[in-house]
């Protein structure tokens, strides 16, 4: 363990801007996957799982992540796969940490997102900072009330992907912590 925070990543919105169809004109390069959690949707042998699923990654996002102060883990469906199938497009490890839930997009009785309490359990009161295309004012509150370390829950569009202000935001966030805790 490190004392940097965790930056914990969601692959569909903040890495593939699955709502954009001109991602390809931003630098974004498309690519057809096959993830478990996709496949578990679809209908076995059918034209949509015979082409996969589209994915539109960029390649230089590896780099601007793995330049932030953070330690990186996995904080989406894909899990484990998301070492296996995105890593190598953008320039990440393959060995990330992967929050393994304990069940997918279960219901949660007071309309959290269904990633949040799993999710800080799992940071297990380190600090932290979440990119997802999901996140919403209750789960910020949530986090605020039950998680003792600082955390910033950072939405990013589905259309958008991370974009150079969100690296930005991170960025001056954990300076910011650093800042903080020196004092």
């Amino acid at each position: 363990m490190t004392d940097r925070p965790l930056l914990l990543l969601d692959v569909d919105g903040p890495l593939n801007p699955y709502r954009d169809p001109l991602a390809g004109l931003r630098g974004y390069t498309s690519h057809r996957m096959r993830p478990e959690v996709w496949l578990s949707f679809q209908r076995p042998g059918s034209r949509r799982v015979r082409r996969g699923l589209r994915v539109r990654l960029h390649p230089g996002h590896g780099a601007r992540l793995t330049a932030l102060p953070y330690e990186l883990a996995w904080a989406t469906t894909w899990m484990h796969q998301a070492n296996s199938l995105v890593s190598p497009h953008i320039g990440l490890p393959d060995d990330l940490p992967v929050i393994e839930w304990p069940e997918l997009f279960a219901r949660d009785p007071d309309g959290l997102y269904w990633k949040t309490r799993p999710l800080l359990d799992w940071a297990a009161g380190r600090p932290f900072a979440w990119v997802d295309d999901m996140i919403g004012p209750k789960d910020v509150a949530y986090a605020r009330a039950h998680h003792d370390a600082p955390a910033l829950l950072l939405r990013i569009h589905p259309r958008r992907g991370l974009r150079p202000a969100d690296f930005t935001t991170l960025s001056r966030w954990a300076l910011r912590l650093r800042t903080d805790g020196d004092a």
